[in-house]
């Protein structure tokens, strides 16, 4: 991201070992970034507190959902919370999205320094994870211990990484942390490095550490979350039958909480980024107060929060012609098209435009799970916009 290119993240320098902590987990920062966002209404100019987002109504409901956490307002969960606000509060400033408006006393207040970057890293777990991949190989390079973890994720890539090279690492990472920062403790500096080691070893699909040895497999996506539950990992092409299937009844309601409220963040994402119709047709007059499913929730429900499948639409189009006769459980199949159509472009002009927020593989698979398409006749990565339009015309003809 060019954005952290214009500063200096050298630890050597600001002394500051909380560029990442236990809690900063893509899950968490993700979450935090939206209760900042929906705290602060996006107004770079009101300033929050670590207790302003505990105290808001939006984090109380939401934590619970998203992550089965006792509620804020239980006192035996004061110093759990914290440490989950205040943890990924502190990455954000140090990557300059957040900054430091005030003290008074021992509280430090905030402002949000960077839009964009905050509301990319709220939208999805994924962003946040991608986020922090950039971000941290930012702060390594800066400090100059790049090259050890590259050393070492290339011996792992091919199979070559062995115990005595995990815990040469380890033990570098401790002397230069201890050596750099205020933190004189072996234990703490532990905890930090395996948050760091493991975004590697899961861009790379490579071993890192667990339970602070030397994985015994190789560490993926889901292992760097808070909650590592695998009906979380909502971005699996693989869907979501099975694993749904073999939930328990306390596990399905989980999941179906959690998934309305990232469906909600995506819904108002759209609302805010739209103010008018996506879908530039003779419907397309006067507001576009809502936000159409393109494949519907109801059915879909593994790519219901997906951005790519949601569009703005006016009410006419939406209860005339995306659905046939105002009956919301049915869809206008010509419509849906048109619809798909539309936000390609949107999505396209995004890109474009240099926007983080859209993915066209997210897209390509949004329509692959939506048309149900096998391998033989799925849309593929590496096709233009153009070329997707133009397929999207043709599978079509054939429903």
């Amino acid at each position: 991201m060019a954005y952290l290119k214009k500063f200096d993240l050298d630890i050597r320098k600001s002394k500051n070992a909380r560029f990442i902590d236990q809690k900063v987990t893509p899950d968490v920062l993700s979450f935090i970034a939206d209760c900042i966002l929906n705290y602060t209404s996006g107004n770079s100019k009101k300033e929050f507190c670590v207790k302003n987002i505990w105290d808001d109504k939006y984090f109380n409901k939401n934590v619970e959902i998203v992550f089965g956490k006792p509620s804020p307002e239980n006192e035996t969960a004061t110093h759990e919370y914290d440490k989950f606000i205040a943890q990924p509060i502190k990455t954000l400033t140090y990557a300059n999205i957040l900054k430091i408006d005030k003290k008074d006393g021992l509280t430090y207040y905030f402002k949000i320094k960077n839009f964009e970057l905050l509301e990319y890293i709220s939208i999805k777990d994924k962003n946040a994870y991608i986020f922090l991949s950039v971000y941290l190989r930012k702060v390594l390079i800066d400090s100059g211990f790049i090259k050890f973890i590259d050393k070492f994720i290339n011996k792992a890539k091919n199979s070559k990484a062995t115990a005595e090279d995990f815990k040469f690492l380890k033990e570098k990472y401790e002397k230069f942390i201890i050596g750099n920062t205020p933190i004189n403790g072996k234990t703490e500096v532990r905890r930090i490095f395996t948050k760091v080691l493991n975004i590697f070893s899961a861009e790379n699909c490579t071993l890192g550490t667990i339970g602070g040895h030397l994985s015994s497999r190789n560490i993926y996506y889901q292992d760097l979350m808070y909650n590592r539950i695998n009906f979380r990992d909502l971005d699996k092409e693989k869907g979501l039958s099975r694993q749904e299937a073999a939930l328990t009844n306390e596990e399905r309601k989980s999941y179906e909480d959690y998934n309305e409220y990232l469906i909600a963040k995506a819904v108002e994402f759209i609302k805010k980024k739209y103010s008018e119709s996506e879908v530039r047709d003779a419907y397309a007059n006067g507001p576009a107060p809502y936000v159409h499913h393109i494949f519907p929730r109801s059915k879909f429900s593994e790519i219901a929060h997906c951005l790519e499948n949601l569009i703005k639409l006016s009410s006419e189009q939406h209860y005339t012609h995306a659905h046939i006769k105002g009956n919301t459980h049915s869809i206008n199949i010509d419509y849906q098209l048109i619809c798909l159509l539309s936000k390609s472009e949107s999505i396209e002009k995004s890109l474009i435009k240099g926007e983080f927020y859209y993915s066209k593989n997210s897209f390509i698979f949004v329509i692959n799970t939506g048309l149900k398409l096998d391998t033989k006749n799925k849309f593929e990565e590496k096709s233009t916009f153009a070329e997707i339009r133009e397929k999207l015309k043709t599978a079509y003809k054939k429903l």
